[in-house]
C-alpha cells in the first residue's frame, strides 16, 4: 500500500509533471510507466547515511510508486533518530533501523541501496552492496581517491548491476535540453567550459581530541580509513576539510560543475592539470586544505575546463553562486541549477529556459526536484523502462578530475601530466603517492 504524499511531495508531483512532458520518454514518471507496463513488484532499499542528502533522498523515493523502504542506517545514533522521523513524515512508516551497513549489505530482503556517507566510505560501500547484488546510488564523489574511480569501470561489468552517482544535474531537464542544444551546434563548436562555486564557509575551530560520545560509533565512522584518536570537530561536517576522510572543496561541489563541463564539451580524461590553490581566509584555523582553488583541465583538440572554486568568498564572480558558462566559436551558454541562458557571439540572448522553482545552489542539501527526476531514473533503469542518464562510469571519469585537481594543489600546485586514453598520471611517483590510499585493514574494496 503506497503511503499518502505530504503536500511538499505533492507540490513536488504536480510540478515535475510538466518537466517530464519536456524531457520525453526516458524521464517519464515511473507512475505513468508502470500503468502502461503494469504492475511491478517493489523494489526494496536501503538508505546508508542519515544527514543532509537524506530529507532530499527520501522525498524523491516517496513520491516514486512501488519502492519500499527497507531500512536507514547511520553510526550516529542521533542523526538515526531524527532521520526516522524525517522518514516516517514522508513515507507513512518507520522503516528498520540499523548502525552497521555491513549487516544490511549481507541482507536478501534488499535490491538497491543508497549511500550517503563521508567520502572515504563511498567506493567500500559501494563494493559491498554490489558485492551483495545491490543496485546501487552513491553520492558525489563517487571515490575517495583514483584507484577507487577506476575500481566502477571494472565493478559495472562484473556485477551488472545499475551504479548511479548523485550528479543530479543530469536529470534535470533544462540541462539536458541546453547540452542537446549545444551538441546540436548553437553556440558552434565548443572550447572551453568555465565551472564555477563561490560560498562564505566560516572559520573551523582548532580539533580537540576528546573521548567519543556515547551516542557515535567512532570504529564504524572510519570504516576505510585508517584508525585514529576522534576529534571534536569531525562527527558533522568538517571531515570534508582533512584528507583522511575528505575530498576538500572540490571534491565536495566541483564534482557536478565538472561533470555538467566535461558534458558540454564532449570530453573524458584531461592531458594536463594546474592549479592555483591556497588557504587565504582564516589561515590559523582548523581547515587543513585549500579554501580557494584555480584549476585549469587541458584536453586533446585544444579543448579546456577551468574550475574557479572559491570556499570563503561568496563574491558572485558570474552573477550566481554556482554553475557553467560553456564558450563557443558562435555564442556562449551560462548554465546552472535554475535553468540556462544562450548569447549569440555579440553578448545577445537568443534563448533562455528557468526552473519552475528557484533555488539557492550553494545551500546545503541540494536541489530536490532535480535529486528527484535523478532517483526516479535510478528507479527506471534497474526496471529496465530507461537508460541511465548518468551511469557510474560518466561520474567516475568526472569525480576524477576532482581528484587530479587535488593532487596538483597537494604537490604545491604542481602541473600534472596524464594519459588520455587511461587518465592514470604519468608521473610513476605521483602515482605511487596518490593513487591509492592506506586502508584500515581488512577494508580494502576489491577489484
Amino acid at each position: 500500500m503506497n503511503p499518502t504524499p505530504n503536500r511538499r511531495t505533492f507540490v513536488k508531483q504536480s510540478s515535475l509533471g510538466a518537466a517530464v512532458l519536456a524531457t520525453g520518454p526516458l524521464l517519464a514518471s515511473a507512475k505513468s510507466l508502470a500503468a502502461v507496463a503494469g504492475a511491478n513488484d517493489a523494489i526494496r532499499v536501503s538508505i546508508w547515511g542519515c544527514k543532509r542528502r537524506f530529507r532530499p533522498i527520501v522525498e524523491a523515493i516517496a513520491a516514486i510508486p512501488n519502492i519500499r523502504v527497507h531500512s536507514i542506517c547511520d553510526v550516529n545514533a542521533k542523526n538515526l533518530d531524527a532521520s526516522l522521523a524525517i522518514a516516517e513524515e514522508n513515507l507513512g512508516y518507520r522503516p528498520k533501523t540499523e548502525t552497521d551497513l555491513r549487516r544490511l549489505a549481507e541482507s536478501p530482503e534488499l535490491d538497491a541501496v543508497f549511500i550517503i556517507l563521508p567520502d572515504h566510505w563511498h567506493a567500500y560501500a559501494s563494493y559491498l552492496a554490489l558485492e551483495n547484488g545491490k543496485h546501487v546510488y552513491v553520492e558525489k564523489p563517487c571515490s575517495h581517491n583514483p584507484r577507487e574511480g577506476e575500481l566502477y569501470h571494472g565493478w559495472m561489468e562484473k556485477y551488472g548491476k545499475v551504479i548511479q552517482m548523485g550528479n543530479q544535474q543530469r536529470s534535470a531537464p533544462e540541462s539536458i535540453d541546453v547540452i542537446e542544444q549545444i551538441h546540436g551546434g548553437v553556440i558552434g563548436e565548443p572550447y572551453l567550459a568555465k565551472a564555477f562555486y563561490a560560498n562564505a564557509r566560516p572559520r573551523v575551530p582548532l580539533p580537540q581530541e576528546v573521548p567519543v560520545p556515547d551516542h557515535l560509533d567512532w570504529e564504524l565512522f572510519q570504516g576505510p580509513a585508517p584508525r585514529r584518536p576522534f576529534w571534536d570537530i569531525i562527527e558533522d561536517y568538517n571531515w570534508h576539510w582533512y584528507w583522511h576522510w575528505g575530498t576538500a572543496e572540490t571534491g565536495n561541489n566541483a564534482a557536478h560543475e565538472l561533470d555538467i563541463a566535461r558534458w558540454a564539451l564532449q570530453v573524458t580524461y584531461p592531458e594536463q592539470v594546474s592549479c592555483l590553490s591556497g588557504k587565504y581566509h582564516y589561515p590559523d584555523d582548523g581547515m587543513n586544505v585549500y579554501d580557494t582553488m584555480d584549476a585549469t583541465f587541458r584536453f586533446s583538440g585544444g579543448k579546456a575546463i577551468q574550475w574557479d572554486g572559491k570556499s570563503r568568498n561568496r563574491f558572485a564572480t558570474y552573477g550566481a553562486g554556482r554553475g557553467v558558462i560553456v564558450y563557443g566559436t558562435e555564442g556562449s551558454a551560462f548554465i546552472d541549477r535554475n535553468g540556462y541562458r544562450i548569447h549569440n557571439r555579440n553578448g545577445q540572448l537568443v534563448s533562455k529556459r528557468e526552473t519552475a522553482e528557484k533555488v539557492d545552489g550553494t545551500a546545503l542539501g541540494g536541489a530536490a526536484d532535480s535529486t528527484q527526476l535523478h532517483v526516479q531514473n535510478f528507479f527506471d533503469s534497474i526496471r529496465g523502462k530507461a537508460e541511465q542518464n548518468s551511469p557510474i562510469d560518466e561520474g567516475s571519469i568526472s569525480t576524477q578530475l576532482c581528484h587530479y585537481a587535488n593532487i596538483s594543489a597537494r604537490e604545491n600546485d604542481a602541473p600534472i601530466l596524464l594519459d588520455p586514453e587511461t587518465g592514470r598520471l604519468k608521473d610513476r611517483k605521483l602515482m605511487k603517492k596518490y593513487w591509492s590510499r592506506e586502508y584500515e585493514p581488512g577494508w580494502e574494496p576489491k577489484a
